[in-house]
């Protein structure tokens, strides 16, 4: 029984076996010939190009040398032109700068301009780290580094660098804080700059340079600013004079104690003040003093003790 049972599950197992491999079969079958008819559909199109581009050689044979203005194609030494023939890129893919040979009628081509090129950035109204609302703009200066990338990769380069600049300016901006986007301009652009760079590489764009323009802040704002900056400008300018007065409070003390020493001094120092007042106004100026002071033998003991 149990011989008699092993023997079925074989036989079973062949059955099965013998039922799917007519499916696998069908598969391969599909595959192989769906591969042969791509195989058949290449062919058939490398031959309907081969025999096009025959009939553009018989074409410019036949109508040269008029053909050559059409033909005959010019780049500047600024530009590259990516070319293609029958909608395929040309082996190559990059022609110039200089003179070129078209084919009319298969072939086409466009024209890159490589030199640097530079936009505004809109100003953004950004939400900085300490919720600060401010308005930020900038200037972006990039080049096409990589002209067969930058027509077969995107269909705008200069367009998508453009609004990719105005998120990456968002998108920084709303990490830093006010005071860092007023103190730490260049580091901010730099880092643009490495983000727009790495970001564009695939479309074939060089973002050289990013510098921020301006921050613009709210009319509230600016106010609250400029009185914290006077209140801080009074205090230190108090703190200042106040320094000054206890300079000259002590000299005056110094002077007052020299004075004091000799009672002459001080005489001589009120004559002196009035040669300067007298000197620096055509005026009279009359001063009280008293009668002993005006007595001369008086004054030439001083001045003499003094001397």
């Amino acid at each position: 029984h149990h011989s008699s049972h092993r023997s079925w599950r074989a036989d079973h197992f062949i059955f099965i076996m013998a039922e799917k491999s007519p499916l696998k079969s069908q598969e391969s079958n599909l595959v192989v010939s769906a591969v042969g008819d791509s195989g058949e559909e290449s062919t058939m199109i490398s031959a309907c190009g081969f025999l096009l581009k025959l009939i553009s050689y018989a074409l410019v044979g036949i109508t040269f040398p008029f053909s050559l203005m059409f033909c005959l194609k010019v780049v500047n030494e600024y530009e590259r032109a990516v070319m293609f023939r029958l909608g395929r890129l040309v082996s190559g893919g990059e022609r110039g700068p200089g003179l070129f040979f078209i084919l009319p009628c298969i072939d086409e081509y466009i024209n890159v301009d490589m030199r640097t090129l530079s936009f505004d950035v809109p100003p953004q109204e950004v939400l900085s780290k300490d919720s600060v609302t401010v308005t930020v703009d900038a200037v972006v200066y990039y080049r096409i580094s990589k002209p067969k990338i930058s027509v077969t990769n995107v269909a705008n380069p200069h367009h998508s660098t453009k609004l990719l600049a105005q998120t990456t300016l968002r998108n920084v901006l709303g990490t830093k804080s006010l005071s860092d986007m007023l103190a730490d301009r260049e580091s901010i652009s730099n880092y643009m700059q490495e983000t727009l760079d790495s970001a564009t590489d695939p479309w074939g764009v060089k973002v050289e340079r990013v510098e921020v323009k301006d921050v613009r802040l709210p009319t509230t704002l600016q106010r609250a600013m400029a009185a914290e900056a006077e209140a801080s400008r009074e205090a230190r300018a108090k703190a200042v004079a106040a320094e000054g007065e206890q300079n000259a409070a002590r000299a005056y003390k110094e002077a007052a104690d020299i004075m004091s020493e000799e009672p002459g001094a001080l005489q001589l120092r009120f004559m002196q003040t009035l040669n300067t007042i007298a000197a620096e106004k055509d005026s009279t100026i009359i001063f009280p003093l008293p009668i002993q002071n005006m007595c001369l033998p008086n004054i030439q003991q001083d001045v003499a003790r003094l001397l």
